[in-house]
């Protein structure tokens, strides 16, 4: 599976991608993660992509020729890469409009398609005919605005990449598919902290298993849905 990033700021995403997991699953060939900027798409000198929007207001708009020619890039360069294969291609516009992010849909995409291209909008956001141009799903990660699509991109990746096979390690890691609690403990079984004793539930050491999934399971219910 590629990602192919669509972003002013390609080396934000240095320090996410660059451990633990996500680097793993880079350098063992599962997932690969591919940076167009804008800018080098732009017909001028300056390289200069934004401009201020019609009909008035605050901030600055990304024009959408140079966003088109990058999505172009993308799809270019991953037809010529795999013209033996064809490609399955879905291309995500974060939004903070956009339909919110859950498993299912992470899941989905990393069953269904072989490249996924993720446009990061910025500043007041990329001219809307970019939309018209190619067909996206519009995403958000909450209820919430940041001040670029970047980390919304970041959490697209990592959502879909678990669900690759071998990214992980083995179906089990994935928490969703086994019962969970807000709960986890480890050793030592009891710490003294100013005074107080902390214990872990003596459920989880008694080692009867059918009791255990069904404490994870009354402790998981303040669980935010993630389905």
């Amino acid at each position: 599976m590629t990602f192919h990033i669509i972003t002013l700021f390609p080396k934000a995403f240095d320090s996410y991608l660059g451990e633990s997991i996500l680097k793993r699953a880079i350098e063992n060939k599962k997932i690969e993660i591919r940076f167009y900027n804008p800018r080098d798409f732009a017909e001028n000198k300056w390289r200069r992509i934004d401009r201020a929007p019609y009909g008035g207001g605050p901030g600055m708009v990304i024009e959408a020729l140079p966003v088109i020619r990058a999505i172009e890039s993308a799809i270019k360069k991953l037809k010529i890469k795999k013209k033996n294969r064809k490609s399955k291609i879905k291309i995500i516009w974060t939004s903070p409009g956009g339909n919110q992010l859950t498993n299912t849909y992470a899941a989905k995409m990393a069953k269904s398609y072989s490249d996924i291209i993720i446009v990061c909008g910025r500043y007041e956001g990329i001219d809307a005919r970019v939309g018209k141009v190619f067909s996206m799903d519009e995403i958000s990660i909450g209820p919430f605005v940041l001040t670029g699509g970047e980390l919304p991109a970041m959490v697209i990746i990592d959502a879909t990449a678990r669900q690759r096979k071998g990214v992980l390690g083995t179906s089990n890691s994935l928490e969703e598919r086994r019962v969970l609690s807000n709960e986890v403990y480890t050793r030592p079984e009891v710490f003294e902290y100013r005074g107080k004793k902390y214990h872990v539930p003596k459920i989880l050491l008694s080692g009867h298993h059918g009791k255990i999934e069904k404490w994870k399971e009354r402790r998981g219910k303040g669980r935010a849905k993630r389905t």
